[in-house]
């Protein structure tokens, strides 16, 4: 199973990729995990790469090889498109966040990409993500909501994903985020 996760800095892009990669290894999968952080402190892209199967050899994650594209952002889901293979899916949070050229004027951001991806024939679920984690009670957790909405399209077991939320997150924030993985799950599941 090849997931890439793509969000822009800050996001929580690597706190989703150890709950991923902790999960598989829990299923007994050989994992490997690959984090590309790329300009993160300054809200630019950040893409993780989560492998796993029976034997895995390389963490990246080429074009057209990519079962699922977990995206934090709509234009990032469009950046890494091309990773995504054929018949595999993109869960994208229907969030927009403004790139430094839309900040300086220098482009706009591009409308409707939802629609023009389903448009292209991309099997898309968008998900309220960042509504979801302020529901759950704070706006930093949208990386959680994506992870649930990710386990209840994966159709693993939901306690498996919450036993690894409780060992990776520190305690202070761990209601908040078992909660925010319920929201996102429920989205997915119905």
């Amino acid at each position: 199973m090849n997931i890439l996760i793509a969000g822009v800095g800050g996001q929580g892009t690597l706190l989703a990729s150890r709950i991923l990669g902790h999960v598989a290894v829990k299923q007994g999968y050989d994992v490997k995990v690959s984090e590309v952080h790329g300009m993160a402190q300054r809200g630019g892209s950040v893409v993780t790469y989560v492998k796993f199967g029976e034997k895995v050899y390389s963490p990246i994650i080429e074009d057209g090889e990519a079962d699922i594209i977990l995206a934090f952002e709509e234009l990032e889901a469009c950046r890494y498109l091309p990773a995504l293979k054929k018949g595999g899916k993109l869960l994208c949070s229907r969030q927009c966040i403004d790139p430094m050229p839309v900040i300086t004027g220098a482009m706009q951001y591009p409308g409707a990409i939802p629609e023009k991806l389903k448009a292209a024939g991309v099997d898309i679920i968008m998900v309220e993500a960042y509504r979801l984690a302020k529901e759950a009670g704070s706006e930093k957790v949208v990386n959680v909501v994506l992870i649930g909405a990710l386990a209840a399209l994966m159709h693993l077991d939901k306690e498996i994903w919450l036993t690894s939320i409780r060992e990776t997150v520190p305690p202070k924030f761990l209601e908040i985020n078992c909660k925010a993985f319920t929201l996102g799950y429920e989205s997915v599941a119905k």
